[in-house]
């Protein structure tokens, strides 16, 4: 998760236009009160901050914890950057579920879903929010923020009659990341849907430069692959290009944000999903640093993470039996620079 700014937001609570109303954030912590300077000139200056949500694994999926300050090197645009602040991050996780509930596929959503929450709910901690979205032709708030997670999985038990046979995902993930931008806390998006769109009125060109903007990372289980076999036994043929495409949409939407996108080819490999996906929100690790290029040009700065040693030789990573392991760094692939004249 990246976010750029210099000074926190108020999130407003009340319904938006489109009638939509949207989630309200939870509690914030109030910021400790800072003394005024005693006599002398105060001057005040903008600088900018940027900080990232950080996640290591091997590249068999295993999470490497331990890591510390001097483990990380992080680059903007190539340029090497000073890391001010690191720590893992423990704070309660704030969680949208988005998730397609359509009548394509003779509605085989509403049966899942009763699954996914089972999965889901256990790992989360009491103290978490979550927040249930469902979408077809357009997103529906069905719970807002709460840490009462049977309210949430009651509501997904009594998700019976799909409305219409249309799967807007791009609408409905630009409309969630819209919705979140001022809730304050350590923020993500569970997405559960095929990949399919049929008509968003936003195409996917403008859906990634919409994320390009977000501090909002985006995990994804996309169940393309579990419909397209249920088709296969029924004696029904889909396009497998098309499913594909969805895919990599999908893989680019949480690549670019620093999430992960999981594609379970059967139903019982969902449970194992849902830990992976807790997994990697409770393992994350925060830097944060002041960008050398100060420059309020409104241009796309690219990020780049490396993992080293403590003497700055690359990081060796061994697995129980002595082996060595390739690792992979999840974080967003760069941020927007603020713009001259807008905060």
């Amino acid at each position: 998760m990246l976010c750029v700014g210099f000074a926190a937001a108020q999130a407003p609570t009340g319904p938006q236009s489109g009638g939509q109303p949207r989630p309200t954030p939870p509690p914030a912590q109030t910021p400790p009160t800072q003394k005024p300077q005693e006599g002398g000139l105060s001057i005040a200056v903008e600088v900018p901050v940027v900080s990232m949500d950080v996640v290591a694994t091997t590249s068999h999926g295993d999470i490497l914890t331990g890591l510390k300050r001097e483990n990380f090197r992080l680059f903007e645009d190539g340029v090497p950057q000073t890391v001010t602040n690191f720590g893992p991050t423990d704070a309660p996780i704030t969680m949208v579920v988005l998730m397609e509930f359509s009548a394509r596929y003779g509605g085989r959503f509403s049966y899942l879903a009763k699954y996914w929450s089972d999965a889901l709910f256990p790992n989360l901690k009491p103290q978490d929010y979550v927040a249930l979205v469902t979408f077809d032709m357009k997103p529906k708030l069905e719970v807002d923020f709460t840490q009462n997670k049977d309210e949430v999985r009651n509501a997904i038990y009594h998700l019976y009659f799909p409305g219409f046979s249309e799967s807007n995902v791009y609408d409905a993930l630009l409309d969630t990341v819209d919705r979140l931008k001022d809730v304050p806390g350590k923020k993500s998006i569970l997405l559960v849907a095929t990949g399919r769109d049929t008509f968003s009125k936003h195409n996917y060109d403008q859906t990634m430069k919409a994320l390009h903007q977000t501090d909002v990372p985006v995990f994804i289980v996309g169940m393309s692959q579990v419909v397209m076999l249920t088709q296969e036994m029924r004696g029904r043929t889909g396009s497998e290009i098309d499913f594909l495409q969805d895919e990599n949409q999908m893989k680019t939407f949480a690549h670019e944000t620093g999430g992960f996108a999981w594609f379970p080819r059967f139903e019982g490999e969902i449970p194992g999903i849902f830990q992976q996906v807790a997994a990697f929100l409770r393992n994350q690790y925060s830097l944060t640093y002041s960008p050398s290029n100060r420059n309020r040009d409104g241009k796309f700065r690219k990020v780049k993470i490396d993992l080293v040693a403590p003497d700055g030789a690359p990081l060796t990573v061994l697995d129980q039996k002595g082996k060595k392991q390739k690792y992979v760094v999840y974080a967003r692939e760069g941020y927007v620079a603020p713009k001259a004249g807008i905060d």
